[in-house]
């Protein structure tokens, strides 16, 4: 089954790539970074899921999970009222299981 693909284009000033050139980044490398680190935002964000950010940086899960890792982004990510949520519920499921 193919996938729908759009494609994005972004204009870069010619001397800010020429810089990337000497560091060793080339059209592909940046697109590749470019893909991950907005990933990574969008994840850090709330905007795309981990199974979507992952298909966005061109990852499976768990290399996402790696990359977020070193990236210093936690995957699991709750507000204090969330964290709060998720304890409730584990407290219920327990109370439910036979003693």
């Amino acid at each position: 089954m193919t996938v729908p693909v759009v494609m994005i284009e972004t204009p870069m000033p010619e001397d800010v790539y020429r810089v990337l050139q000497t560091h060793g980044i080339f059209r592909e490398n940046l697109v590749e970074q470019a893909q991950r680190l907005l990933a990574m935002r969008f994840y850090r964000e709330r905007v795309l899921s981990l199974g979507k950010a992952a298909r966005l940086a061109g990852l499976d899960r768990w290399a996402f999970i790696e990359y977020l890792s070193e990236n210093q982004t936690p995957v699991l990510d709750f507000d204090d009222e969330e964290l709060r949520a998720e304890f409730a519920a584990v407290e219920e499921i327990q109370a439910e299981l036979p003693a």
